[in-house]
């Protein structure tokens, strides 16, 4: 069986991408880890689509006998940008995550499984992005071992899409307490989109992390 990872070379998920590569190789799996969906050669058996932030065209996709994407939200709830973060803000703490087959349109291909990220509320991002990364493995990892069992199905329900985050999501409000605005602090990225408020004509970063 030919797996290939697809990421983006400048993602969060890389080191993950690289340590899943690398585990499916120790077992055996003809693996291969690309950034870029037009350098993939030939035909793959499967192809893991996992952080990658290009649109990747049908005939591209057709090459392959499966493309999986692996998304944070009850499909077909939560489609679009960033729907681990955008739940976070509406206050859950058990997000859904889906491994799906890529289709033509976004977020809508058929779901092989259904599983949640649990957080306890407390975790900053990088430690979101770890459990994150985690059930992303675990998933990848049990489509594989499951294979020649699966039948997926198609998705049901209420379509709703969350919008892209940008650096301006990470605004606070300064008549707003901490413990109103603490979900949007534990979300916020120091080093890319680090949570800020202007105050008295002046713009103020605001990073957060756990003391000892």
């Amino acid at each position: 069986m030919n797996i290939a990872i697809l990421t983006t070379e400048s993602s969060w998920f890389l080191p993950y991408a690289k340590k899943l590569t690398e585990s499916l190789y120790q077992n055996y799996y003809h693996v291969k880890l690309f950034y870029n969906h037009e350098d993939i050669p030939d035909t793959y058996d499967i192809i893991f689509i996992l952080s990658y932030f290009r649109i990747i065209p049908q005939e591209y996709l057709n090459r392959h006998y499966h493309n999986l994407v692996v998304h944070e939200s009850d499909l077909p709830q939560g489609k679009g940008w960033s729907p681990l973060f955008w739940q976070i803000l509406e206050g859950k703490n058990r997000i859904p995550i889906v491994l799906f087959e890529a289709g033509g349109l976004v977020d809508s291909g058929d779901i092989y499984f259904r599983d949640y990220i649990e957080l306890e509320g407390h975790e900053l991002n990088q430690e979101i992005r770890h459990k994150q990364a985690i059930k992303t493995i675990e998933l990848c990892k049990r489509f594989l071992g499951e294979y020649k069992n699966l039948k997926p199905v198609k998705q049901k329900g209420k379509e709703i899409i969350y919008p892209k985050r940008t650096f301006l999501d990470s605004e606070l409000d300064i008549d707003k307490s901490i413990r109103e605005q603490f979900d949007l602090l534990r979300t916020c990225d120091n080093d890319n989109y680090p949570g800020y408020f202007y105050y008295r004509g002046h713009k103020y970063i605001l990073k957060i992390e756990k003391g000892e």
